[in-house]
């Protein structure tokens, strides 16, 4: 096999996930980030050419090492950061591990590089609804929501399994009128397989001060897990999953 003297940056490992796609996964959160969500509690991910650096063969061989415990269900899950603004490092890693049989989950807000080939190696899509229309999203992210739907338009032109994940925000996006909305967005996506709506937590405010950065929802507390709960029955309800 030849080698790759090609360098990826990754923020930080974590083996035995649970909840970052199905069964038992490797996740590997890589840095790099695009979006500037206002909720976002990973500020340390945003620059790209931080953290630790593998080579795809380095970072394969790390990922094959708990290939036991994965089963039929589990595997791998890149998420970030966002993966796909390291889409050349995540290709050359997901070829490696495909020749293992690992699966493979993206979990993605669908902004990046060499998205249709990066999908074309990947088994399910992690897929993070900022929001649902253009005005929304700039306000959430400080982008357009262009590249957003484009990149779940080619999802549905692959034919990719996707679970859909948006987290509630009191105060944004936490009323049964945004969720009505919500359901209308996702009525027309294929293959979703499961639905989750995050409840806002303030876990990452100290790590702003840290890194001297303004945390934009300083006054918002966190959401009410139970509320939360609710209005993910209704969404699901709405669309029929």
């Amino acid at each position: 096999m030849k080698k790759c003297s090609m360098v990826g940056y990754i923020n930080k490992i974590e083996t035995m996930g649970l909840v970052d796609g199905p069964g038992i996964r490797t996740v590997v959160f890589m840095q790099g980030c695009a979006l500037r969500c206002l909720f976002c509690h990973n500020p340390e991910t945003w620059e790209l050419k931080k953290g630790d650096e593998y080579t795809p063969l380095a970072l394969a061989s790390k990922i094959k090492r708990y290939k036991n415990y994965y089963g039929e269900d589990g595997g791998v899950t890149f998420s970030g950061g966002e993966p796909l603004l390291q889409s050349e490092f995540l290709i050359e890693t997901c070829k490696l591990l495909k020749e293992e049989n690992i699966n493979i989950c993206l979990d993605t807000s669908g902004v990046g590089t060499n998205i249709d080939e990066v999908l074309d190696l990947v088994d399910l899509v992690i897929f993070d609804v900022k929001a649902i229309d253009d005005v929304g999203y700039s306000k959430m992210t400080g982008l357009s929501i262009n590249k957003s739907l484009a990149f779940l338009d080619l999802c549905q032109k692959k034919n990719k399994k996707l679970w859909i994940r948006q987290v509630i925000i009191p105060g944004i996006n936490d009323t049964k009128e945004y969720i009505m909305k919500l359901a209308d967005f996702l009525k027309n996506v294929q293959n979703i397989e499961k639905i989750e709506l995050l409840p806002y937590h303030t876990m990452g405010v100290n790590k702003y001060k840290d890194l001297n950065i303004n945390y934009p929802l300083k006054d918002t507390e966190s959401m009410d897990k139970i509320r939360c709960k609710e209005l993910e029955k209704l969404l699901v309800e709405n669309i029929g999953l």
